[in-house]
């Protein structure tokens, strides 16, 4: 049993770190399919992303009237890839601030961190996950800051970070989360154009 006080998560008599709040499921409704809250997807959903605390701003693709936004499975802390099936649970409660960006779609959630913004995609396996998120993320560099395609992959391959929120599969359609961490620099600030 974890103990969370403080800001501190006391794993045992030995092991102590510092919190770091986050959601684990934070989306809107499908475009039709019915998932279990605890799948991801375009949607968003279980992206179990650490990234997801104070401060981030996630842009999610709706494609229903409304939104219809949800969020919870807290964490006092999780890691990259969620090996062992859970973070450390919590009770909380999220402050959160929704505005529409017309005319500005995604196909899967990106989120915007002070100093990187981040596609997601999941897919069964990590590198299926890779390749969706990687289409993405030049995407938004081509559509978005006027990447060329060819610039936006040599881009992504040698100034940005792949990675995986989280890889475990608890049961059957639980897939793997990949991201891309792309830098805001002048060329591509942020996801989408102001």
């Amino acid at each position: 049993m974890f103990q969370v006080r403080d800001g501190i998560v006391k794993m045992n008599d030995r092991i102590s770190f510092p919190a770091n709040p986050m959601v684990g499921v934070v989306g809107v409704a499908t475009g039709g399919a019915t998932l279990a809250t605890g799948q991801a997807g375009q949607h968003g959903g279980n992206l179990d992303d650490h990234w997801h605390g104070k401060g981030s701003r996630i842009f999610f693709p709706v494609r229903q009237p409304g939104g219809m936004f949800a969020v919870g499975d807290m964490h006092a802390a999780m890691g990259d890839g969620e090996i062992c099936f859970t973070g450390v649970e919590i009770a909380g409660e999220v402050d959160i601030r929704f505005d529409l960006l017309k005319g500005m779609q995604s196909t899967w959630p990106v989120t915007e961190l002070h100093d990187r913004w981040v596609p997601h995609a999941t897919a069964g396996d990590y590198g299926d996950a890779l390749a969706l998120v990687s289409e993405e993320a030049a995407r938004l560099l081509v559509d978005q800051h006027d990447f060329t395609i060819e610039d936006a992959f040599i881009f992504l391959s040698v100034a940005c970070d792949a990675g995986v929120a989280q890889a475990c599969k608890p049961a059957e359609g639980f897939g793997t989360i990949a991201r891309f961490s792309i830098p805001r620099i002048d060329a591509c600030p942020a996801p989408f154009r102001a």
